[in-house]
């Protein structure tokens, strides 16, 4: 434990000792306050809630959660200095988990300062807050998500550019698998159990559920079993790489 923290501290000052960090909490709460607001129609639907908020989150992870992402794996391979990282008595999973927990208590921090919208609304209305809460914990969740696939395609390439697009275009698939055209898609050949699993794969329909206050096990098991799956993919190609 002590390993990975010590992991996790040098990763989340490397992201405070450079600009990324900054651009991206300001990137985030002004595309969050912007799409709340103005995007959303928060004043003209005259209801206390934050659920314009949370209904664009997806949709700004899948850019900013693989900007996030793509440095973790790929610039320690670019730089040479994953042969330092990996000759430390440190496993690879502690390493993997160690990024992992930086980025993520990393995209914890930003969402965090997005307190004042939470503020503004309960000064404006009085808003369930058990509903707010539930959607603040699916939003943490599923950038977890977003970030264990791009940490596992991270580890692919030495190019973080590549990282990046690769890493968004994996999460909009996730997001699209669960919106009606696709099912449509689907349905012209594949079984109803076939269409119901790419269905079930979508982060949209799991996250849109917790967002409704609606607390189903399946959800909260889908957004860690795709952290799960992603990071154990992770340790496998970082081990790969390692032994080539």
């Amino acid at each position: 434990m002590s390993t990975l923290l010590a992991i996790s501290r040098r990763e989340l000052n490397a992201y405070f000792s450079t600009p990324l960090a900054y651009v991206f909490i300001v990137i985030f709460l002004a595309l969050a306050g912007a799409t709340t607001f103005y995007f959303g129609g928060f004043f003209q639907r005259g209801q206390a809630d934050l659920a314009a908020f949370f209904s664009f989150h997806p949709w700004l992870y899948v850019f900013l959660i693989p900007a996030v992402g793509m440095r973790l794996w790929a610039e320690e391979r670019k730089s040479g200095t994953i042969e330092l990282l990996m000759t430390l008595p440190v496993s690879t999973t502690e390493a993997v988990l160690g990024k992992f927990v930086a980025a993520w208590f990393f995209t914890g921090i930003a969402l965090l300062m997005t307190f004042p919208i939470w503020i503004t609304v309960n000064y404006l209305g009085s808003p369930d807050n058990g509903v707010i809460f539930a959607g603040y914990v699916g939003s943490f969740l599923m950038a977890g998500a977003f970030l264990a696939i791009g940490s596992f395609v991270s580890a692919l390439t030495r190019n973080q550019v590549i990282a990046f697009v690769i890493s968004a275009a994996a999460c909009f698939l996730f997001m699209m698998s669960g919106l009606e055209p696709v099912q449509s898609a689907f349905r012209g050949w594949a079984s109803a159990f076939v269409v119901d699993l790419v269905a079930s794969l979508s982060f949209l329909t799991h996250f849109d559920a917790i967002t409704k206050g609606v607390f189903d096990l399946r959800d909260f098991i889908y957004l860690s079993s795709v952290i799960g799956v992603f990071l154990f993919a992770n340790v496998v190609v970082v081990d790969l790489k390692k032994g080539s």
